[in-house]
């Protein structure tokens, strides 16, 4: 069994009761909530942290310091035979041991004990001591005394100069007075108990009251509690169990302490109900600027949706742009399918049809992306100007300085290229998917078998009327070159045909189809657009983050203060 110091509890609860004052001082300065007078907590601590000051006194050789000895269990004072105190010695806790003479007659003495954080002790010479001026300095020390014992020897409690000091007492002082009968190992149960009557007796005609008598062995609590194990019986035995239980309950549990702890429990309550309204108006603040934040995102969104709901007029000009360009393509195929030039492909290779894909894909590309520049230029400045006025809202909301609009800047330029890319992306994409060149290219195979049959024959006429006047056969040269010039007629005259025909299939098929591209590039559209405000939100990373981390930063405030808030009512219960 281990020994329980007397007066635990009590040091348990102050600790944990100036632990949560801390913490609420602590909760206060990181909440920004000004406490003002509420909780002193440097003045509270010091009326928490006072240690208990006992002065004991008695006769030269009554035990006094065995006695102190046997309370605390360590070798504090020294013991002899002899007179071992000739002066009034204060004894405080230190860091280190050292020795300070006040006067002749007073002697501080600092260890360090860990209950001389709790206790002070007054040891003094002795009541007979020949020691000239002691007693007035112990008197000093009686009204400020949580607790004054008078120990007196088992042998001889009757010494009068005891009993004379005893009765120059005040009745505030006598109210704290405790006798200790030491020694009382030495004599059998039934002779202390008629020691304390004639004390109690004795007490009633010097004094007028009889104050608490306890008979101890300071020797046997001495070596009790420095037994290990713990020597259970030889303490009981030793009479301190009763005397601790008394200090512990007159001073420790005195109603007037309790009173002290509960005064600074209630003002440690007033303070944490002040940082639970702080902490209640920051999460209420957060709130607001979360809804704050989101009314910011929707505008940015019906700013988008503005765009959107535009699409079909920026349409209609895709569409005429479009058109324009398929007029443009139409004429330029008609110049390629020219008699001379359809004649010179024969020989060179045709890739009108790749030629012309190419070209009229690249035209409608620039003229989209000259859309898309004109609708990103519109974009930007719109959101430049709403940023504006957001800074303002922002700042006033939140407290959020969102900085010089440089980065912003940087943002949307970067975001309305994206746009225009990714439209010029789109343009090529979808004139590739309606393949407009497929029919083209059947059309332009049939015409150049055509072409080639004509040719051939007309080199062929050429040729053998060549070869009939160089042999002088007569009129065969003029009927091979006539009918050369008949088929060539007959070429010439398909290649004039078969081009209008063409052309107009050729731009007949682009117009069908432009209602077509028109469709595939609006979900460009919308997807661009989006990308472009997306970016343009992620420019309030710097709010959001600020928002999110002050959130963080409130859910472990609030749950310190509900582990102040149930260790404060454990106090409550405890007191």
């Amino acid at each position: 069994m281990s020994y329980a110091m007397f007066g635990e509890r009590y040091f348990a609860t102050r600790e944990r009761l100036a632990e949560v004052m801390r913490g609420i001082v602590g909760l206060a300065a990181e909440t920004s909530t000004e406490l003002g007078d509420k909780l002193p907590l440097a003045e509270i601590e010091k009326g928490l942290g006072p240690p208990f000051l006992f002065v004991v006194s008695g006769e030269v050789n009554a035990g006094k310091s065995s006695l102190i000895n046997g309370l605390f269990g360590r070798d504090l004072c020294r013991t002899n035979i002899l007179p071992e105190t000739d002066r009034v010695l204060w004894y405080q806790f230190g860091g280190v041991s050292r020795d300070v003479e006040i006067t002749p007659m007073l002697e501080e003495r600092h260890r360090p004990i860990g209950f001389l954080r709790d206790f002070n002790l007054i040891d003094t010479p002795g009541t007979n001591s020949i020691v000239q001026g002691h007693q007035e300095i112990t008197a000093k020390f009686l009204p400020s005394a949580d607790l004054i014992l008078f120990v007196f020897p088992v042998t001889n409690p009757w010494g009068a100069a005891t009993w004379n000091f005893i009765s120059e007492l005040t009745p505030e002082c006598l109210q704290r007075v405790v006798f200790i009968i030491q020694q009382a190992d030495q004599r059998e149960a039934i002779d202390i108990s008629v020691i304390q009557g004639h004390m109690r007796d004795l007490s009633m005609k010097r004094i007028g009251f009889s104050p608490p008598v306890f008979a101890v062995s300071g020797k046997m609590a001495f070596e009790a509690k420095r037994s290990n194990p713990f020597a259970e019986k030889l303490m009981k035995a030793s009479g301190y169990p009763e005397l601790e239980s008394f200090i512990s309950k007159k001073v420790c549990e005195s109603p007037e302490r309790k009173a002290a702890l509960e005064g600074w429990r209630a003002q440690a309550a007033t303070a944490l109900r002040t940082v639970e309204d702080q902490i209640e108006r920051q999460t209420h603040t957060l709130n607001t600027q979360g809804r704050f934040l989101d009314t910011i995102e929707r505008e940015i969104d019906d700013i988008r949706e503005r765009f959107v709901q535009r699409l079909p007029r920026h349409l209609t000009n895709v569409a005429e742009v479009f058109e324009s360009e398929a007029i443009w393509a139409s004429k330029k195929l008609r110049g390629k399918l020219g008699v001379v030039p359809s004649i010179l492909r024969l020989f060179t290779g045709d890739r009108t049809g790749p030629t012309m894909e190419s070209v009229f894909i690249e035209r409608l590309q620039s003229a989209v992306e000259a859309v898309a520049e004109t609708d990103g230029v519109e974009v930007v400045e719109v959101c430049r100007e709403h940023w504006t006025e957001l800074c303002d809202r922002v700042q006033d909301s939140m407290g959020v300085d969102l900085g010089s609009s440089d980065p912003l800047d940087q943002t949307l330029a970067t975001a309305k290229t994206r746009f225009v890319q990714r439209l010029g992306r789109a343009a090529r994409q979808g004139i590739g998917n309606l393949k407009v060149r497929n029919q083209l290219d059947k059309d332009l195979r049939r015409r150049n078998l055509a072409l080639k049959s004509f040719t051939f024959m007309t080199l062929l006429l050429t040729s053998a009327g060549a070869t009939c006047g160089a042999l002088g056969v007569p009129w065969a040269p003029a009927i091979f070159c006539g009918l050369a010039a008949l088929f060539l007629a007959g070429g010439s005259l398909t290649a004039i045909v078969t081009r209008k025909s063409i052309t107009a299939d050729f731009q007949r098929r682009l117009l069908d189809t432009c209602g077509g591209f028109a469709s595939t590039l609006r979900s460009d559209y919308e997807e661009a657009l989006r990308i472009v405000f997306q970016d343009y939100a992620s420019s309030l990373e710097a709010v959001r983050t600020h928002l999110a981390r002050e959130k963080l930063a409130v859910e472990p405030r609030l749950k310190r203060w509900q582990e102040l808030f149930l260790t404060l009512k454990a106090i409550e219960q405890d007191l």
